[in-house]
Formats: C-alpha cells, structure tokens, sequence
C-alpha cells in the first residue's frame, strides 16, 4: 500500500502550501504559468486558495453534500498582496479544520462510495498542494524534487482516482495486458490492468469500447508495459508537470500507444 497516515498529509499540506505562497510571492502576478498555459500566478494562486476554501466548508459541514453556491469562487482583492495574505489566512482555517476532524467520519467527496469520508480530503487535498507547489516553482523558474513518500502514493492516486475512476452507469472489460509503473528509489510497483469502457452516461452520452485501465493488485505475472522512474519523475510525469526525460517505458508497441492516449488528457 502507498497511503499515508492522516497526520501524515497534513503534515505535507503544510509544508507544500507553505512553499507554494512563498514561490508564488516572489512571481509577478501576471507570469504565466508553464504546466496550465491559461493561467497566470494570479490564477495558480486563486485557484489553490478556492479549492482549500472549498473543501474546510465541506469538512466543516459535513456530512452534508456542498451547495452550487459552496462553489462559487471568492470575489477578488484589490491585490496580490492581498491575496497573498487571503492564501495563507484561508490555508490556516483550513488547516486547522482537518486537525479537528476524525479522518474516519464520514463526508462528501466528488468520488466514489470507499471515499465519502473526511480521509479522502486529507489525501486528496496533500497531493493538490504537491501538485500545484510544483506549479508554482515552475513559474519560478525554482523547480525541487517532490517528497519520494508522497510522491509514491501520488502515483497511485493519479492512476486510481484522477484518471482511473470508474462512474456506476459505466462497466470495465480487460484485457490480457498489464501495466507496471514502479519507482526505482521506492522500490515500488502500482499496476493497472488496460481494457475497455462501455455504458450510457447520465446525459444520454454513449460510450463503447473506449480504451481504459485502472489500478489492480500485482497479478504476479510480467507486464505488457514497464514504466519507470524516481516516484518524484514519474508523478509529474503522470501530472504533466514534468517530461519523459527521467521516466523509461518499455514493452509491447501497442499498449504504450493505448496508455500514452489514456494518459494524454489534461489535468489541472
């Protein structure tokens, strides 16, 4: 397992969007911002205070669901600097929320039924601050390595919740073929099984035999696909906050083709 304990991510929520500010005060506001080309720091920074902002209201008020108007991104300030200080001020109550939440309690999440619960923040929301640290350097032209322990489950999370999600009205085939991404300074593996995704969206859209893959347990055979890397190389790869410079694939033509589509879609 790659999961970290609670106490953990927040210790790593702390620290990432700490460092996050402190890059981020020293762009100009307009600079652009490499990894999301639409975006300047203003943006990088509103977005990661609305996202912190979003989810104390949801762990605050749980169980219940967020309203449409929980949503709604705050009015803007008169200035970076204000803004800034809004950052820091918002991540403290939020800080502070999570540390008074048990990570068992039951809360709502964007997700699936294993995660409506206070634990999905704390890990989801640690490698939301590592993701858009990250970001920030990049705009700094300050880029460091991401911490290999979290950066290891973050290959995890990436693979099972951002791009593996499988939604009720929707149904998995597999293949034969199996993926492995393993870390060379971790010495760890997640592996997905390739396949394909049919089913009848909720909006009438109709999927069939769309090319897919999510996470499974090591089935103790040898992968179609090797990928490797540092844990820190391959979640900004998998991010697209990093290239292929540090990351090896290796294997069957066809199913790099498949997964190199599967794993082309942008992600903010």
């Amino acid at each position: 397992m790659t999961r970290l304990g609670a106490a953990a991510y927040l210790d790593h929520i702390r620290t990432e969007s700490a460092r996050f500010a402190d890059v981020l005060a020293t762009c100009p506001p307009d600079a652009r911002v490499p990894s999301c080309p639409d975006w300047t720091a203003a943006d990088l920074l509103a977005h990661l205070g609305g996202v912190q902002e979003f989810w104390t209201g949801v762990i605050a008020g749980r169980p219940a669901a967020p309203t449409e108007d929980d949503a709604e991104s705050p009015v803007p300030l008169a200035s970076y600097a204000d803004e800034l200080a809004r950052f820091r001020e918002n991540h403290a109550t939020f800080v502070a929320t999570l540390e008074s939440a048990d990570p068992a309690e039951p809360a709502w999440s964007w997700s699936g039924d294993d995660d409506q619960n206070v634990a999905f923040t704390f890990r989801r929301q640690a490698h939301e601050s590592l993701i858009h640290r990250l970001d920030a350097e990049l705009v700094a032209g300050q880029v460091t390595p991401l911490p290999a322990e979290l950066a290891t489950d973050g290959i995890h999370e990436a693979l099972d919740v951002i791009y593996g999600g499988l939604p009720a009205w929707g149904r998995f085939t597999p293949s034969e073929h199996y993926v492995e991404y393993r870390t060379t300074d971790t010495a760890t593996s997640v592996w997905t099984q390739v396949g394909t995704f049919a089913g009848t969206s909720p909006e009438g859209k109709v999927y069939d035999g769309e090319p897919d893959q999510h996470v499974v347990a090591d089935p103790g055979t040898a992968p179609a696909l090797l990928v490797t890397g540092t844990a820190s190389d391959l979640d900004a790869w998998l991010w697209h906050r990093g290239d292929d410079a540090g990351v090896t694939i290796s294997g069957d033509d066809g199913v790099r083709a498949l997964v190199t589509g599967l794993l082309g879609q942008a992600i903010d």
